[in-house]
């Protein structure tokens, strides 16, 4: 049974139709990627999947039941983490405040519940111990970290909450090769604890490298569902710009 499934997904914004009865499903453990050219509606989708948006058309469902008033909370109680690609990052705060953000531990009681920075610190450290590339201390300030190690920050908050589903957006947008190879790194650390990615980006070499399927999205339908292993390059591109249909021959 796959994890999460849309059926018809739909959104409209007046006249304006974003998403137009994209069906969609991904099982535990798989990478699938989105790509689009812009405008194709995958920050759209995105926003639906995680709960930032109603969908005005079609149904989303967790491992066959439906979900409704499906909202951030939700998502987070499915399991369902965003990072988008702004990180969501404080900058003013520590690596280990900032992976607890809003959800930090407490100890004692009454006037006297304190966080409990020393668990956090801990729990932290061996989050990111289980990483395959050079992270920051806990108490580190995210203000001084590299792209990549700030991406390493992202993607850990989901390792340490356990989440099913991981939506990344443009994870490698503006890094250097280097910090990207590390992004991709932790991408693979993520997907080793058995977390679903749906990956969302216009780095089609890395998009055929990492991805089991890939799924492209034009003028908000979806124009292809394949698998990576099945196309090329220049397949996705023909695909994303509308040269190529997914029933037209090799």
């Amino acid at each position: 049974m796959s994890l999460l499934t849309t059926t018809g997904l739909e959104m409209r914004y007046g006249a304006i139709q974003a998403l137009r009865g994209v069906d969609f499903d991904i099982s535990a453990g798989e990478l699938v990627a989105l790509v689009g050219d812009n405008g194709a509606g995958k920050s759209t989708f995105v926003k639906a999947l995680s709960g930032v948006i109603q969908p005005t058309g079609g149904t989303i469902a967790c491992e066959g039941r439906p979900v409704t008033a499906h909202s951030p909370a939700t998502a987070r109680e499915l399991g369902i983490e965003t990072v988008y690609q702004d990180l969501g990052l404080c900058e003013n705060l520590t690596v280990a405040e900032n992976i607890y953000l809003g959800r930090e531990p407490t100890r004692g009681w009454g006037p006297w519940r304190r966080v409990d920075r020393r668990r956090m610190a801990a729990e932290v450290a061996e989050v990111l111990g289980g990483l395959s590339v050079n992270v920051p201390s806990p108490d580190a300030k995210v203000a001084r970290l590299s792209g990549g190690q700030r991406q390493a920050v992202a993607i850990s908050r989901c390792r340490l909450w356990r989440r099913r589903l991981v939506l990344l957006d443009e994870p490698t947008a503006a890094l250097g090769v280097q910090e990207s190879e590390r992004v991709v790194t932790t991408i693979g650390d993520l997907r080793g604890d058995g977390a679903a990615i749906l990956l969302i980006s216009h780095d089609i070499p890395m998009v055929m490298r990492l991805a089991d399927r890939i799924v492209v999205l034009r003028k908000g339908a979806k124009a292809a569902d394949v698998r990576a292993d099945e196309v090329t390059e220049h397949d996705i591109v023909a695909l994303i710009t509308g040269a190529k249909e997914i029933s037209d021959e090799p």
